[in-house]
């Protein structure tokens, strides 16, 4: 059907039917020319008919060459033989197909692509080969000084409080000593993974390591939150599996990513909040028929990365579908409302816009995913650029009495401001001073500096150190009053030992070098051993 080649140059498979045949040119054309005549139908007959036939004659011919096998014995080469035969016929198809849909005229042959066996199935019910371990590829010391041995402590006292009274559950409930079911997975140890392996803790993360191993199974009849389940659970087994090289740790992740994907079974491709893993549906929320954008548009690191470990397209491809979608609605100078409703794949109308709960990490996560590709999908990085400049034009505000820079809201449908800043949002400087180390606008560091000195704030202006839920801030002055840059209203004074702003000071000290920064995250942390710290671990607290 092609035209010869040189055997020692080929890459794909050759099939001699008849070995003495010769077949004059003139001969070849005419046959050339008789099958393109024929319809694909009648070709696609043809094919099986001529694999049949090989079929049988590799069938018989090792019993007429070589007296046969015994009955105990199996011969493999027939099953080795029928499998390339399949996917060669596969790639013949293929090629003759594109012949057609390029105009290929009798007698020619367009250059066939190197034909590459299928390792994986993207199909939801389908596992494909399971992935291959790693050798380790990152090694750990332990603390190296005091501050690093005071944090590995306090890792330890909470950790034991949660083997104590929470083992193989959520999270432990130190003051009542009892532990919190929240999705029944282990949150507690599967989070925790990467901590202990980066702290140097062996024996814990061996002892959390059979915990997974024996006791972390999917297949309970309860909703969990897609969301939280991608970052917690999904994040943690694939950070595990990335710094200990353990396949046991992607095998779950697999098996919970497959569980998943039903979530992203909706008109729109947007997924619903909820999703049972035991019987594999998925739903919108009990509170309402939208999702929040930023649950949504933060959980495509997660599921590439999971693509990119197993071999299986299927589940960056859902997550990216999101991501490409938000990327072409309509927005605000860049920013976007906190919810989306997942069948009609459209923002809620007159919904809030913060960089906040329900809408932080969307931009987060344009940034993180830009870079995750290698900075290869620009509309990833247009979309940051583009919330960042609605930030700046729409959101920066500052303080009426010392000028602290902050990020403000957007409410109703007349976009009104509304001068209160989330705690949540104090990502944003280190998300801000990771995207000028990699290229973005350079302008982008004096706010990521303004931002968290203003959250640097919010935990010193407290008598505990530790900063509120949520900050109000004065914006207008008022002469002849003593007047407060910030304020917190009664429901907003309470600490839930949130990392986004260490996180922060973390970015802001490494790209800089500035120890301040450290210095700062070294005075929360004595707050937090100071004001939260209780006999068996750490908790939340109130006014």
């Amino acid at each position: 059907m092609f035209s010869p080649r040189d055997s020692s140059k080929s890459d794909y498979i050759s099939l001699n039917i008849h070995d003495n045949a010769s077949f004059a040119r003139g001969t070849s054309r005419s046959l050339w020319r008789q099958w393109n005549q024929l319809s694909r139908f009648q070709r696609n007959i043809l094919y099986f008919a001529i694999l049949s036939v090989l079929l049988l004659i590799f069938y018989l011919l090792p019993n007429e060459t070589k007296g046969g096998t015994s009955d105990n014995e199996v011969d493999y080469s027939n099953v080795e033989i029928i499998q390339e035969t399949a996917k060669y016929e596969k790639a013949v198809e293929e090629v003759v197909v594109d012949n057609e849909e390029q105009g290929a005229g009798p007698g020619e042959v367009i250059e066939e692509p190197e034909f590459q066996p299928e390792i994986n199935q993207v199909d939801d019910d389908q596992i494909g080969e399971p992935p291959q371990p790693k050798p380790n590829i990152l090694k750990f010391n332990g603390p190296q000084n005091s501050r690093q041995q005071a944090v590995v402590a306090a890792f330890k006292h909470s950790w034991d409080g949660y083997k104590k009274y929470a083992w193989g559950h959520d999270n432990v409930k130190p003051m009542s000593k009892r532990y919190h079911e929240w999705f029944g997975l282990g949150l507690t140890i599967v989070d925790s993974l990467d901590t202990m392996y980066i702290m140097g803790l062996n024996d814990e993360f061996t002892r959390a390591r059979k915990w997974v191993e024996d006791s972390l199974v999917f297949t309970m009849n309860r909703d969990v939150n897609l969301f939280e389940v991608t970052i917690r659970v999904l994040g943690g087994l694939l950070a595990a599996y990335h710094l200990s090289g353990d396949i046991l740790f992607l095998n779950k992740a697999m098996d919970l990513g497959d569980r998943m994907m039903p979530a992203f079974s909706t008109r729109s491709g947007v997924p619903y909040s909820d999703v049972n893993l035991g019987t594999r549906s998925a739903h919108s929320p009990k509170w309402g028929p939208d999702s929040s954008t930023s649950e949504v548009t933060s959980i495509q690191l997660e599921f590439r990365d999971l693509s990119r470990s197993t071999g299986q397209p299927k589940f960056e491809a859902a997550a990216a579908k999101v991501s490409e979608h938000v990327h072409k609605l309509e927005k605000y100078d860049g920013l976007v409302p906190i919810f989306i409703n997942a069948n009609t794949g459209l923002f809620r109308e007159y919904a809030t816009i913060t960089l906040g709960a329900r809408g932080d990490s969307y931009y987060e996560y344009l940034l993180k995913q830009w870079l995750q590709t290698g900075k290869t999908v620009d509309y990833l990085r247009n979309d940051y650029l583009y919330g960042i400049t609605g930030t700046q034009k729409h959101l920066v505000k500052y303080t009426a009495v010392n000028k602290y820079l902050f990020i403000a809201e957007l409410v109703g449908a007349n976009k009104e401001i509304r001068p209160k800043m989330d705690h949540l949002t104090c990502y944003l400087g280190g998300t801000l001073a990771l995207g000028a180390h990699h290229g973005l606008p350079t302008e982008h560091n004096t706010l990521a500096e303004e931002i968290v000195k203003t959250c640097y704030q919010t935990y010193a202006t407290q008598p505990t150190f530790l900063a509120p839920e949520i900050t109000y801030f004065n914006i207008q002055k008022v002469e002849g009053e003593n007047q407060m840059d910030m304020y917190v209203k009664t429901n907003d004074a309470h600490n839930l030992l949130r990392p986004e702003f260490i996180e922060s000071l973390f970015y802001m000290w490494y790209f800089t070098g500035n120890k301040t920064y450290q210095d700062w995250g070294w005075r929360i942390f004595q707050a937090f051993e100071n004001y939260t710290r209780v006999e068996d671990g750490y908790t939340s607290i109130e006014n």
